[in-house]
């Protein structure tokens, strides 16, 4: 990936296979964190790819993280996927940062079978506004002024990357999972996600920001909207 190497594991199911999963990981976290999932896919008779992305875990250092960079290492993997592997039905699953970064890559692209968001926010100015708000800081001129470097130093801007503007590029299913007791990024966050397209399943389950524990619980629920998302494709293209 532009130089780097990025690290992870490559779990091959031994059921039937299925399709193949790529994993995600938030901020500051690393490809242990969704570990809880991988059992559930390999059961179901996924193949599953966690990874860490750069300045992440074991993966190279760069200047600096970012969700785009973020969304590129997804790229990366799903490259290397391709290159390895036959084309068999593709999800992604990101957590926090990663979900962003998840459906920013999905809606970049066709070849995505279906897509589970994990604790996504739904724009990065809201977050910084609802942090300034905890630390009693207004939000101009501080907050304003760190939105508008961050966006210089990434090349983005906010409004083109959020996933409140990209879940409607999106061209394959949505699941958005949600903590209904989530105190770093409100519920309220999901269901704004979920009135963008028609294609979004919301799905709130007891917990907070980190929903691995609670997502593992509704692994029957995951595994059939993966599965409903792969036959949908298959019907529609019956030749991958």
């Amino acid at each position: 990936m532009n130089g780097l190497t990025l690290e992870g594991w490559w779990f091959t199911t031994t059921h039937e296979q299925k399709g193949h999963a790529i994993l995600t990981h938030g901020w500051g976290s690393n490809r242990t964190a969704l570990l809880p999932l991988v059992p559930v896919l390999l059961a179901a008779g996924w193949n599953v790819l966690a990874f860490d992305v750069r300045n992440h875990g074991n993966s190279d250092k760069d200047t600096f993280s970012s969700m785009p960079r973020f969304a590129e290492d997804i790229d990366a993997a799903l490259a290397w996927l391709h290159s390895t592997c036959d084309r068999r039905a593709t999800a992604l699953i990101g957590h926090s940062v990663g979900a962003a970064a998840t459906l920013l890559a999905a809606s970049r692209r066709s070849d995505i079978t279906a897509v589970i968001s994990l604790s996504s926010f739904a724009h990065p100015e809201d977050m910084m506004k609802r942090w300034l708000a905890e630390k009693g800081m207004p939000f101009f001129p501080l907050g304003w002024y760190v939105l508008h470097y961050v966006e210089r130093v990434i090349g983005y801007r906010f409004a083109t990357i959020a996933p409140l503007h990209t879940v409607a590029r999106i061209p394959c299913p949505i699941l958005l999972v949600h903590g209904d007791n989530d105190c770093v990024i409100p519920p309220t966050d999901a269901h704004r996600l979920a009135n963008q397209m028609d294609k979004a399943v919301l799905r709130l389950v007891p917990g907070g920001h980190d929903l691995t524990s609670s997502v593992a619980q509704h692994s029957d629920e995951l595994v059939a909207f993966l599965q409903a998302s792969a036959d949908a494709k298959m019907a529609r293209h019956p030749s991958i």
